[in-house]
């Protein structure tokens, strides 16, 4: 074990801890300032169905609000002197970086003809590209780098989409800077890598669908914003368009969408979604619910879907619980969990059938289906089974009807991140990655033996001394919930190792065994890494998704403290060296964990985490997730929302864990004002003298969605330097509150 420096002193390690607190002591006098003066409280009072709430800090939600910048400017200062003022936090930015820096990172890889094109962040660069090589080998070429887009060495561009047009002759792709996801699309001649005049702002989300022609493509675009339009408006009443390069945008024609049938109802949240394929004459329009994942489809024939008047038939409805599907001549293939919580695959004539005489082409088994894709030899089935991910292909016949079904073997068992084919090419791209086996991208088919495509290489980290556990964890109502358990290899079970244990829960979203390594910097110090899979996930399908929704949330909680309560038995850790973490929809988790059980956790990251759901409904983004949460406009959703609100449930004098509540000023999914609310009220109400600090990145939106490298590192290192400095580590002890 490395002896922890001091001021240029090496320490032996046995007197570590004193002489850490002694000297940073008066190091931390000098660097960390008073913290800063509480905000005001100016309580808005509301009764909901016969519950009356007091919001202490509800003027935070107006961005107006003149003393508001302020208060972000200051908890952030305080946060950053705090933060840079830990003992070992330089040594271990250090390392992370050494870590990260290592290795490339490679995503998003799509096959079209004879070339793969990929986003690709070569190891040390900050930014992620794209890039283009021949899928038998050979050179790669870098083909767009958002960064052309900067105007300073401050400010940084992310890619949040991108699709190919069918020949591979252009490439549209979508930036947005600063994380924010307002995205610009723009097109690439793919032979000159030039930028066409083509630019294409409010284009959210959803990459384009390029049509046979190779001169025009389908896009979601969103109304420009209105003065003073509220925040839970944004990014609304958006419909699909058709563009033909080289045309005014503001010209295209709308094809789908918001308000342009009447027949054809649509929420001012629902995105329209219209895709062709060189598989089939049909075009398929498709209603994405919010956050939804049961989507509602339509087709019509492609040469008629040029204006808003095309002959759109309904084909599967939002309560049909159809997930998705493609078309391959007249036969549409559908996965939906209607009946099946497993899924199932489904298909018809376009022509002659409907979903209710749809045949069972692959039934409901111990596999999760999660996503079905096309190639040039059938469909490639990407299942779940026991937490790993397995892969079979469905054969197709001449005349596009279902054939054989068969398992494809992969080289070691873990988590396929991404399933991508070309239509017309025989032949599945993925990539596979377990928590201890770095990614690494495949290619396979009906006539194509399994290889390594070479696109990404195996990580040099080593993971060697590291293992990885699956076990069940009771849960408080019995039900039995999968816990993943990455620890080094040969530890004493005693309960003295720090640990980090993570939980999402939501939205049928399936956390799968992910390789980091970064994360071996937390795991090299002797401390452990937990990954609870809660009911409101997917991983065992649409049961343990809706086992936890609306109405039964608190399973997520449950399922969670039931984790924690395990780890603490097994003797992997103790309450005193146990902190939590939780992100997005995982700051339900996080935060109520923390309310409900202050004294099961030592510590605890809220990263950009949703902790005030009860206001979720008039933030940015945040009407889209009422079908998931609910809506405190009727009794069922007001009784949900409030019961397994954190912000709400906070009580003054109880002694909470140390929090470190993390956001990024340009995050349109969690608004900034939600985790600002729960870092001061935690701040007011905790009895425990811990610190909780707000940590605000300025140039980042949502967590690390259109982060760079540098900003990913800087995050890491925080969140790991609070932790083991909370967790008791001796080379990160800092004397707390600090003396002035």
């Amino acid at each position: 074990m490395r002896r922890p420096i001091v001021l240029g002193l090496v320490v032996p390690t046995a007197v570590a801890g004193l002489v850490l607190t002694t000297a940073v002591a008066l190091l931390a006098a000098a660097v960390i300032p008073a913290a800063p003066t509480p905000p005001a409280v100016r309580p808005v009072t509301e009764t909901h169905f016969g519950v009356t709430v007091s919001d202490p800090y509800r003027y935070f939600e107006d961005p107006k609000d003149p003393g508001l910048a302020a208060y972000f400017k200051a908890q952030s200062a305080y946060a950053r002197a705090v933060l840079d003022a830990i003992p070992g936090r330089s040594a271990l930015a250090a390392r992370i970086a050494q870590l990260d820096n290592a290795a490339e990172t490679i995503g998003d890889v799509q096959p079209v003809g004879g070339t793969y094109f990929y986003e690709k962040r070569p190891a040390g660069a900050n930014t992620t590209r794209i890039y283009t090589r021949s899928i038998s080998g050979g050179p790669e070429r870098l083909l767009f780098d958002p960064d052309r887009f900067a105007r300073s060495a401050n400010q940084h561009y992310s890619i949040d989409y991108y699709s190919v047009s069918q020949t591979g002759r252009y490439l549209a792709a979508g930036v947005s800077e600063g994380g924010s996801e307002k995205t610009v699309m723009h097109v690439v001649d793919v032979h000159s890598g030039k930028l066409l005049p083509d630019v294409i702002d409010r284009a959210i989300y959803i990459a384009p669908s390029w049509r046979a022609d190779d001169r025009s493509f389908y896009y979601f675009r969103t109304p420009p914003a209105r003065p003073n339009q509220p925040q839970s408006e944004k990014d609304t009443k958006g419909v699909a368009r058709l563009h033909v390069l080289g045309r005014d945008p503001d010209r295209d024609p709308a094809i789908f969408g918001y308000g342009l049938d009447k027949n054809i109802p649509f929420a001012p949240e629902d995105a329209a979604i219209v895709t062709v394929s060189p598989r089939t004459l049909w075009a398929t329009a498709a209603i994405a619910h919010g956050v939804q994942n049961e989507v509602t489809i339509y087709v019509a024939p492609a040469a008629t879907a040029l204006g808003a008047h095309a002959p759109w038939r309904k084909i599967a409805s939002y309560a049909d619980d159809v997930l998705g599907g493609d078309v391959v001549g007249d036969t549409a293939y559908l996965l939906a969990h209607q009946g099946a919580a497993r899924h199932r695959i489904l298909a018809f004539d376009l022509r002659t059938g409907s979903l209710r005489t749809a045949r069972v082409v692959v039934p409901e088994s111990s596999h999760v289906i999660e996503d079905i894709s096309l190639a040039g030899d059938g469909f490639y089935l990407r299942d779940l089974e026991g937490g790993l991910s397995t892969l079979r292909r469905l054969a197709l016949n001449r005349d596009g009807t279902p054939g054989a079904i068969a398992d494809i073997e992969l080289p070691f068992a873990g988590a396929i991140a991404g399933v991508s084919t070309d239509p017309m090419v025989p032949g599945v791209t993925f990539g596979l990655q377990s928590w201890t086996e770095s990614p690494r991208i495949y290619r396979v088919g009906a006539n194509l033996p399994l290889t390594d495509t070479g696109l990404r290489k195996k990580s040099d980290v080593d993971y060697s001394g590291i293992t990885s556990r699956e076990v069940l964890a009771p849960s408080a109502d019995g039900t039995q919930v999968p816990l993943s358990i990455v620890i080094p290899k040969n530890i004493v079970l005693d309960g003295t190792h720090p640990m980090l244990l993570d939980g999402y829960g939501a939205y049928g979203i399936v956390i799968r065994p992910s390789f980091s390594a970064v994360r071996l910097a937390w795991l090299e110090r002797g401390a452990i890494f937990a990954e609870c899979h809660p009911r409101g996930g997917g991983e065992n399908g649409e049961d343990w998704h809706y086992g936890a929704h609306i109405a039964t949330k608190q399973h997520t909680v449950d399922d969670y403290i039931g984790c924690a309560q395990y780890l603490i038995a097994q003797h992997y850790t103790s309450a005193a060296k146990l902190a939590g973490e939780g992100t997005s929809a995982g700051g339900v988790t996080i935060g109520n964990a923390i309310v409900q059980h202050p004294e099961l956790f030592a510590a605890a990251l809220d990263n950009v985490g949703d902790t005030n759901p009860v206001r979720d409904e008039f933030a940015e983004g945040g009407p889209a997730n009422i079908p998931e949460f609910g809506t405190i406009t009727n009794q069922v959703g007001w009784n949900a929302l409030y019961s397994t609100d954190p912000y709400v449930h906070i009580k003054d004098g109880v002694a909470y864990p140390a929090v470190l509540a993390i956001t990024g000023a340009n995050d349109p999914r969690v608004a900034p004002w939600i985790v600002a609310k729960f870092a001061a009220r935690l701040q007011a109400a905790t009895s425990s003298g811990k610190p909780v600090l707000l940590r605000v990145d300025y140039d980042a939106g949502h967590g690390y969605l259109g982060s760079s490298r540098a900003q990913a590192q800087a995050l890491a290192t925080d969140q790991d330097a609070f932790l083991l400095w909370q967790l008791g580590d001796p080379s990160f002890a800092l004397a707390w509150p600090p003396a002035h």
